[in-house]
């Protein structure tokens, strides 16, 4: 059975800092690209970040570039996102998705998605 199990979401300041992470089971985690994907409240999906099977790519919305790093650790089955600077809007679900091969901007693109975690940037 395939899983994605995101975790670290919380309520935090704005200017704060804040890890999310992700752990997938139940597919050869190496062979995917990872993307971070989220949804404000009312709003659409938004791409936020992605990085390639080996970890050596990454790719960044520009809402969040200089401020978000993305990461994997493919033996331990896990990808991150470290977030600095938060601004009250990004607050938002944040998922984690997996598509073979590469990763895409497209949120219709990706193949498994965990339930998401909530981060809530607020005074």
């Amino acid at each position: 059975e395939v899983q994605l199990v995101e975790s670290g979401g919380v309520l935090v300041q704005p200017g704060g800092s804040l890890r999310v992470s992700c752990a997938a089971s139940g597919f050869t985690f190496s062979s995917y690209g990872m993307s971070w994907v989220r949804q404000a409240p009312g709003k659409g999906l938004e791409w936020v970040s992605g990085i390639n099977p080996g970890g050596g790519s990454t790719g960044y919305a520009d809402s969040v570039k200089g401020r978000f790093t993305i990461s994997r650790d493919n033996d331990k089955n896990a990808v991150y996102l470290q977030m600095n600077s938060l601004k009250s809007e990004d607050t938002a679900v944040y998922y984690c998705a997996a598509k073979y091969y590469r990763p895409s901007t497209n949120a219709d693109d990706y193949d498994y998605w965990g339930q998401g975690t909530q981060v809530t940037v607020s005074s």
